[in-house]
């Protein structure tokens, strides 16, 4: 299939495109390679799959990968809707993963207008780009932060996510709204994934586990809110990736058994989803750090801190529907995966660590 994956200088959305080259199928990535964090990063992810530095820093100029010929790269802002129009009309895809939005809870609260003007008006432009160049099948990132003040855990896809606590976890809800807005009016089948604490190789530097690693690799304290009774249901991104695959051969469909009396907000009388991707199996904040510490043979610093504006105390995710619907649930192990993490980590930075 023809795939547009958007961020695919980004965490998830390098991952996705290792995995789907794998497949056979014809991607075009799309990122606007912002100073979020460290831009070298997302070059070296880039370059990872054939796409030099200058080559990628060039905007609007559609780069073929000198590893992959199916893959090709352009540096665009979702927020242009002229060129997110020129770029559907000439390469009609079948299926598009939105992955690209500015992240970050924290970030939110000091930097609001880029979450409207990336995850709203920019989402927006890939919505209309769709209903006026119709794909198969549309997928697109939501959030676990979207379940916000509600603490009836596990969380299910039919919780009520009316209560966000964060700009950011507002702006992945009006994404669902708008997507379903679609999907009612227009016919475009769209699943939105609602990730659980993503972590991995070639993970994000604002995320938990890169900043404890980094501190503690270099001997510096790190801080830990809610004092350390914080609980997380981290999932390792190659079971995110794997989910992907598997539902983009699952668009979404029409419900036959939606009652609007008794309205299940995961799903609907339009095609349109909602589905959870989380390791179903919450860990301790402090089990994550002491997991680290094996792994890297350091002992950390911790300074506990009070629960932070925008931060919830746990998360846990129910994933029955994504098993039912692609016979898959998220299996790598925390130990396992940080093991994954820490090689990387020393490995990219050049660390040397004794290993437990």
């Amino acid at each position: 299939m023809k795939v547009l994956i958007t961020g695919t200088a980004g965490f998830i959305g390098f991952h996705l495109a290792e995995k789907l080259l794998g497949c056979g199928h014809d991607i075009v990535g799309l990122d606007n390679i912002n100073d979020y964090y460290d831009v070298q990063l997302k070059y070296d992810r880039l370059a990872f799959h054939g796409f030099n530095r200058q080559q990628a820093s060039e905007f609007h100029q559609i780069q073929t990968s000198s590893l992959h010929p199916s893959y090709r790269f352009v540096r665009m802002n979702l927020e242009d809707k002229a060129e997110i129009m020129d770029l559907f009309q000439k390469e009609r895809f079948e299926v598009v993963i939105n992955l690209a939005a500015q992240a970050g809870v924290r970030y939110s609260l000091t930097n609001p207008d880029v979450y409207v003007s990336s995850n709203v008006q920019g989402f927006l432009n890939i919505l209309e780009a769709a209903r006026k160049y119709p794909v198969k099948n549309l997928i697109y990132a939501s959030s676990s932060s979207v379940y916000g003040l509600n603490k009836s855990i596990p969380f299910k896809e039919s919780d009520p996510t009316s209560h966000p606590i964060s700009l950011y976890a507002a702006s992945k809800k009006a994404n669902e709204m708008m997507a379903h807005t679609y999907a009612q009016l227009f016919g475009i089948p769209a699943i939105g994934l609602r990730f659980f604490t993503v972590y991995g190789p070639w993970g994000r530097p604002d995320m938990a586990l890169f900043l404890f690693t980094k501190a503690i690799t270099e001997g510096k304290p790190f801080q830990v809110f809610n004092h350390g009774d914080m609980s997380r249901d981290f999932t390792y991104v190659g079971d995110i990736v794997e989910s992907i695959k598997r539902l983009m051969d699952t668009p979404a469909q029409s419900d036959p058994l939606w009652d609007p009396k008794h309205p299940n907000p995961a799903h609907s009388s339009a095609p349109y989803r909602i589905y959870n991707i989380g390791h179903n199996s919450p860990v301790q904040l402090m089990d994550y750090v002491r997991n680290i510490e094996k792994y890297l043979g350091m002992e950390a610093k911790v300074e506990y801190l009070p629960l932070q504006d925008g931060d919830v105390p746990n998360t846990w995710a129910d994933v029955s529907e994504l098993i039912d619907t692609i016979q898959y649930k998220p299996q790598v192990k925390i130990e396992e995966g940080i093991d994954q993490f820490v090689k990387w980590y020393t490995e990219y930075y050049k660390i040397d660590v004794k290993k437990a």
